[in-house]
């Protein structure tokens, strides 16, 4: 066969592996729709990200919310929330979210089709949407697919105003994706930190032709954070009018010292050896850990799941580097150090979640598709016909065991979101919710027979207050307990009556049994707190409705 005949057959392999993987991406992406076409019931949804939103609009505009923290957070993703969920539809959220995926899917296929081919984009991208992680937060309300979306943007900006010898604009733009990804969630700040240190660097570096000036690079960088945060300052503004720190509550014992309680966890490692008794060498392995030993709901295990070949296929892009572009070859040691300071400083918390750090996914997904074309090219350089064809054959395997992972967690999905009994109709809504959240029959009575002008008091029920319809309050916030305080110093039941009342509560939910405990640990209450609380609820409380361990309590009228 001719030099032509062969390059004729390479071209229709290509065009059918771009097939191929359209294919896959499209029923991917369908797939991620089906899941999300089901009422919300994860936790973050039904406790902030939906529940703050249904406030606001039951409120009639933006207002401080001092019993929810949260509510304090940047809400650009959530003010999208708003939309829908006016309109009495509480799944277009889920779509919204997703769409963030679909933006950074976008970002990653046009990266890759400029640095390498259109099949290894559409592989990163197929690559970057089944990951465990981004399918899970594909099909929940929550905003961490708009950080990773606009830190990305941000950063792929940065890379194209080097390639273009530092054009402003496109500086000025990355700042202002950066500054979105702040106000989108607080980690965005790393985003901000890092990218500010990035820029006087990259532009003393790479910048070609006469030296760069010292006070030209700061210049850079400091109008990079000026841009950034100009962007984020309405949410600093609305916090630092409603409590004095613009970034609340991050950092409250250096705004307002007089309000913080101390507390002493040992920070990462002094928390994970005191609540999962893991030894030196487990903690020392977290790095790593994370991305073999994630699970959905487990703290523990870093709430949720990613791939091991995000860390594993990124190595063999750094392989013979010395013949890469000298372009991709810098790019590609922009890409890693974004990805080990993000990492490095998300880290360091005591509640290591994979949201998180879920910014640096992107760039493994860049380094993951480099390696594995570096791979191809060393495998096509060797001599023999029969070792290409093995070698090949061995990374065809890689890869596809690698989407194989991701292809289990998305068939576990549907085994637990279920989403066909509720889109064939065969559960209603309430009884799709009632299916996972144990409370929600109580709350359904609640907003059926509780009065508009009753307050509950919510006690150990995960604050998932999204479809209360009534106001509510949680009875813990910032580690202070309402119920624990009016105890404390009541000497007679009725004081602590008179301290609910006083607060507006007029009834209690209480999921029972996590409270009993609760009750009974004399870490929390002594026997003299017991006997008095005892008498409390049998002289001025009254169960209405009790189920699945959940029940709602209506407080005695008089304060006498």
């Amino acid at each position: 066969m001719g030099v032509e005949g062969k390059k004729g057959m390479r071209t229709k392999r290509n065009c059918v592996l771009t097939v191929v993987l359209i294919g896959l991406m499209g029923l991917l992406i369908v797939s991620i729709l089906i899941l999300a076409s089901v009422p919300p019931v994860s936790k973050d949804a039904l406790v902030h990200h939906l529940a703050v939103a249904k406030l606001y609009l039951r409120h009639g505009g933006m207002y401080e919310i001092p019993f929810m923290p949260f509510s304090y957070y940047p809400m650009n993703l959530d003010l999208l929330y708003l939309i829908p969920l006016s309109l009495g539809n509480a799944i277009v959220p889920k779509y919204i979210h997703f769409a963030f995926a679909a933006l950074t899917a976008y970002l990653i296929f046009s990266y890759l089709k400029r640095r390498t081919s259109k099949n290894y984009a559409l592989l990163g991208v197929i690559f970057f949407l089944s990951i465990p992680i981004i399918v899970k937060l594909s099909i929940t309300v929550y905003v961490d697919l708009g950080l990773i979306f606009f830190s990305m943007a941000s950063l792929l900006l940065l890379l194209k105003w080097i390639e273009d010898g530092f054009r402003l604009k496109l500086l000025v733009a990355s700042a202002l994706f950066c500054g979105l990804a702040a106000g989108t969630k607080y980690n965005g700040l790393i985003t901000v930190f890092l990218f500010t240190l990035f820029v006087p660097f990259v532009y003393s570096r790479y910048s070609l032709g006469t030296k760069p000036g010292f006070f030209s690079a700061i210049g850079y960088g400091m109008l990079f954070v000026s841009v950034a945060l100009l962007v984020f300052a309405p949410w600093m503004i609305r916090n630092y009018l409603w409590t004095g720190n613009p970034i609340f509550p991050l950092y409250e014992h250096l705004f307002n010292p007089q309000n913080t309680i101390a507390t002493n966890t040992g920070g990462l490692f002094g928390y994970r050896s005191l609540i999962y008794h893991e030894t030196w060498w487990e903690m020392a392995l977290l790095p790593i850990r994370v991305f073999f030993e994630g699970q959905d709901g487990n703290p523990q295990y870093f709430d949720g799941k990613l791939n091991p070949f995000l860390i594993l296929l990124p190595f063999c892009a750094f392989f013979r580097m010395k013949k890469d572009d000298p372009l991709i070859r810098n790019e590609k040691k922009i890409l890693l150090a974004f990805a080990c300071l993000f990492f490095a400083t998300a880290f360091f918390t005591s509640s290591m979640r994979i949201r998180y750090i879920s910014p640096i996914i992107p760039p493994l997904v860049f380094l993951s598709v480099f390696g594995v074309r570096k791979m191809v090219g060393v495998i096509s350089e060797l001599r023999e016909q029969r070792s290409r064809y093995a070698g090949l054959i061995a990374l065809l395997l890689v890869v596809s065991f690698s989407l194989s992972l991701n292809t289990h967690y998305i068939f576990a999905q549907y085994r637990y979101v279920d989403p066909f009994s509720y889109l064939s109709g065969t559960l209603s809504k309430d009884e799709y919710i009632d299916k996972y959240r144990l409370e929600y029959p109580v709350i359904r009575y609640m907003n059926r027979d509780l009065g508009s002008n009753d307050r509950i008091l919510f006690l150990f029920v995960g604050n998932r207050g999204y479809y209360c319809d009534r106001e509510y309050v949680f009875d813990t916030v910032f580690n202070r307990s309402l119920l624990r305080q009016l105890v404390k110093r009541s000497r007679k039941p009725e004081e602590i009556l008179r301290g609910l009342r006083g607060n507006g509560i007029t009834h209690m939910l209480i999921r029972y049994d996590i409270f009993d405990r609760w009750v009974k640990d004399e870490d929390h209450f002594t026997i003299r707190d017991q006997e008095l609380l005892a008498r409390f609820f049998k002289g001025h409380v009254e169960l209405l409705y009790f189920k699945w361990g959940y029940g709602v309590s209506r407080l005695e009228n008089s304060l006498s």
